[in-house]
């Protein structure tokens, strides 16, 4: 389905302090500066096991769950709490409303950062704002009878259930609940970026790109990634036959990398806010045939893991928030910054270091994080400095948004 774009009514003079004007001003706001402060904190916490009490858990499956349910769920949240405006035409939520589900969202993740000691509190500020985000995200959905967009609300769903499922193995009332919660995110963040990646980026590159330009797209062939994916997801989180996932998975390489493949033109490489997304579409695909070959290999789980992650949902967060944010607030989206492209290629080699190095010297594995991390963070910092105004002020044109 192709994004709508639809003019709400006519335009009122806006300016001032605009944070909660519209949903992805303050969730790109705080996953921006969440994914500063989340991996200084693990690396503290890493490198000093005693800096904060986490039990029974791991502090990977700390680490991860907040990355997962904290960071990757605030840029979706915001993202979606602002396209499901323009696909509906029903506003979403702004102000006050908006203002608690931040606040809500903010509390879990100070809260899971002093570990495991005031995690009851945490589970409960986590788990009311995935039910509000899911009500905001529904109620003008079913207002404006789009019912196929209810597929996107079925995945922010499912990563509820998972965030649940987490904080329920924590209490160990489901054996192995954090392990399913995180292996699940991971899927369910790709099968999102599947499926908004199918609906955004032709839109995004066909107006982009200096060049005009129409990109071929096939229904069937969007069908059936969908359909490979679903069974994908279910043989992981049930039966994981390993004969499943490896065919499953190489398929999905393949049909994928045939739609990515249409979906390029030259033009992209010339504009950091498209190639970023291109070629994070392309580090997913590599996810593919990396969780295909992992067992026939010895690829560790854990370097396909973070190739989805770091490659994959961060590069892809990333390039979408800086497209997002100047698009929604009035900015030219084809003179953004200068500094974005090395903002992006300072992810790519966070990636490059955290996936790829320790495959060549794993000796030296603590380094190759450590350095993975500092580029992250680094990214991330310059990041903010360019972007924290534009989500804090109006929109250049005076608009309400």
């Amino acid at each position: 389905m192709a994004v709508v774009q639809i003019q709400m009514s006519k335009p009122t003079q806006v300016k001032g302090f605009a944070l909660f004007n519209l949903g992805f001003r303050p969730f790109f706001l705080g996953a921006s500066v969440f994914a500063l402060v989340s991996i200084i904190w693990w690396m503290l916490i890493y490198f000093s096991h005693s800096f904060v009490q986490i039990s029974p858990i791991s502090i990977s499956q700390w680490h991860a769950h907040e990355m997962l349910y904290g960071y990757g769920l605030a840029v979706v949240a915001g993202f979606l709490l602002t396209a499901v405006k323009n696909w509906t035409g029903v506003q979403t939520l702004h102000g006050k409303p908006l203002m608690v589900l931040f606040m809500l969202w903010c509390a879990a993740r100070v809260l899971f950062l002093f570990g495991t000691s005031l995690l009851i509190w945490a589970a409960i500020a986590d788990l009311l704002f995935g039910l509000m985000l899911m009500w905001a995200i529904t109620k003008p959905i079913v207002k404006a009878k789009q019912w196929l967009q209810l597929g996107v609300v079925a995945k922010i769903v499912l990563l509820w259930v998972g965030n649940l499922v987490f904080y329920l193995g924590c209490y160990g009332v489901l054996e192995h609940g954090m392990l399913y919660a995180i292996n699940g995110a991971v899927l369910l963040f790709i099968g999102l970026i599947l499926m908004i990646g199918r609906r955004v980026m032709p839109f995004f590159i066909e107006r982009g790109v200096q060049e005009k330009v129409q990109l071929k797209q096939y229904q069937w062939l969007d069908i059936s990634i969908m359909v490979l994916f679903l069974a994908l997801f279910i043989n992981e989180v049930s039966v994981r036959v390993a004969a499943v996932t490896f065919g499953l998975a190489c398929t999905l390489f393949v049909m994928n990398g045939f739609r990515l493949f249409n979906w390029h033109t030259a033009g992209i490489w010339r504009a950091p806010l498209l190639w970023s997304l291109y070629l994070s579409a392309w580090v997913v695909n590599a996810g593919f045939l990396s969780y295909a070959l992992q067992t026939q290999f010895n690829i560790s789980s854990v370097l396909t893991l973070h190739l989805f992650t770091i490659g994959g949902v961060g590069l892809m967060t990333l390039g979408m928030m800086a497209r997002v944010a100047l698009g929604h607030t009035g900015r030219d989206i084809r003179k953004p910054s200068p500094w974005l492209g090395f903002i992006f290629l300072a992810i790519c080699a966070s990636a490059v270091f955290r996936i790829l190095a320790p495959m060549l010297a794993m000796q030296h594995y603590v380094y190759w994080m450590l350095i993975s991390a500092l580029l992250w963070i680094l990214g991330f910092a310059i990041f903010l400095a360019i972007y924290a105004p534009i989500l804090l002020k109006s929109r250049v044109d005076g608009s309400y948004g």
